[in-house]
């Protein structure tokens, strides 16, 4: 977990994190939301604003249905 979040603190769009759109989010969020897995069942969900990483949640996989 510490090399992905490592990984996510430099880029959080690097391949090798699997960074995708959570659509229902978005919606909610009225901008683009996405998700890394962190390590098992271990999301975060982020969006960015100007030249910040912003999280939404930091969590399960249900974080997804909020």
């Amino acid at each position: 977990m510490r090399r992905t979040w490592q990984i996510f603190k430099v880029d959080p769009f690097d391949a090798r994190l699997g960074t995708h759109k959570i659509h229902g989010l978005s919606a909610i969020f009225n901008r683009t939301v996405y998700a890394v897995v962190v390590e098992g069942n271990l999301r975060i969900t982020f969006y960015i604003e100007g030249n910040t990483l912003v999280t939404t949640n930091i969590g399960s996989h249900d974080i997804y249905r909020h």
